[in-house]
């Protein structure tokens, strides 16, 4: 469950001055390992002046139709201050080899038969798992439809520019876009953020047939913003799903350190189960269950701690646990005792969580 892999970077791909699509060869042997459907991710584990890093970048390019999985490709953006995105995008080369974890995540498109009609809205590298998602819904067939609304500063920060043009290119009578721009004016694009009235626009110039699911990435302002607008047009909740790609601020946590249902003081006995085996721990009650597991050199599954990815998702088999923040799990799996490991604060004076029962 917890397991890397060494895969050698095939290419680097500079897309904007800031941001670069990073593509890995699959070796034979694991490519059944490393398949995946349009939206998910990947975790690269990676030691940078001899600290390790893991980071989860999303999947940009298409499953494969058929035959093997022979590479995957991910986009990142650099953040400023960011312990691997200035790293990916000024160092990796060709020939590098880094430990990638199998493909994870929750937010799915499953290609179907029956012709569908997707909307996907992104800003920024939230374009980067809905690129995917387009590819694998326009190659289902020639009734498959796509609409896009894409938001960035300007022409000169779009990821993936080329690679959307091609796409249109290819299926012009099944991909419509609607640019965004926040600091540029351009002919056939819409100036300012995506927010209600560009929705509105899209819905009511762009494409008035309804859509059958949208997938929204990006800031989660955007998101709850798309989000509410698309419900008062009419699609239920379960028609949108949405990826954030930010992670909770260190603000958030310490927050989160003061919560009520959390114990204040006091030593936490912990049984950790991890690819078969158990172990035990002793944690402070203010400690965050993942970072006391890691502190302990226990290897468990995570990636961006913070509460965004579904990497270090365990189920509580004894004792309890509240989550600072939560936008990935649904009631009914915190019901079946699921928590983001990331996000737990344990409110009990014993807790047992087994990250192979998920």
């Amino acid at each position: 469950m917890t397991s890397f892999h060494p895969l050698t970077v095939s290419q680097v791909e500079n897309l904007t001055t800031q941001s670069v699509a990073i593509s890995f060869e699959i070796p034979a042997h694991l490519q059944s390992d490393f398949t995946f459907q349009a939206g998910q991710y990947i975790t690269i584990k990676h030691k940078i002046h001899g600290k390790e890093v893991r980071r989860a970048y999303s999947i940009s390019s298409a499953p494969a139709v058929s035959g093997p999985q022979a590479s995957i490709t991910v986009g990142i953006k650099e953040v400023a201050g960011g312990a691997f995105s200035p790293y990916a995008n000024r160092y990796i080369q060709k020939g590098d080899v880094l430990e990638i974890m199998p493909p994870q995540g929750r937010f799915l498109y499953a290609p179907t038969s029956a012709p569908v009609h997707i909307l996907g809205v992104a800003a920024g590298s939230g374009i980067t798992p809905i690129l995917s998602i387009a590819k694998s819904v326009l190659a289902s067939g020639s009734k498959h439809t796509f609409t896009l609304i894409y938001g960035n500063k300007s022409p000169q920060d779009v990821m993936f520019s080329s690679e959307v043009e091609t796409l249109k290119a290819a299926y012009p009578n099944q991909l419509k876009i609607q640019w965004v721009y926040s600091q540029a004016k351009e002919e056939n694009s819409l100036f300012g953020r995506i927010d209600t009235a560009a929705i509105n626009y899209l819905l009511k110039n762009i494409d008035t047939d309804p859509f059958d699911a949208a997938y929204l990435c990006g800031p989660e302002g955007m998101i709850k913003t798309a989000t509410e607008s698309l419900e008062k047009a009419g699609l239920a909740t379960d028609q949108i799903h949405y990826e954030l790609f930010t992670v909770a601020t260190e603000s958030t946590t310490e927050a989160g350190e003061a919560t009520e249902s959390a114990l204040t003081a006091g030593n936490i006995a912990v049984e950790v189960t991890v690819d078969g085996e158990t172990s035990t721990i002793e944690m402070d009650a203010k400690t965050i269950l993942l970072d006391a597991i890691i502190k302990a050199d226990i290897d468990a599954p995570y990636s961006c701690q913070g509460g965004v990815c579904s990497s270090c998702i365990c189920k509580v088999t004894k004792g309890s646990a509240s989550m600072i923040k939560n936008q990935i799990l649904t009631d009914s799996e915190i019901a079946d005792g699921l928590v983001l490991s990331c996000q737990a604060m344990v409110t009990s004076t014993e807790i047992a969580v087994d990250f192979d029962d998920v």
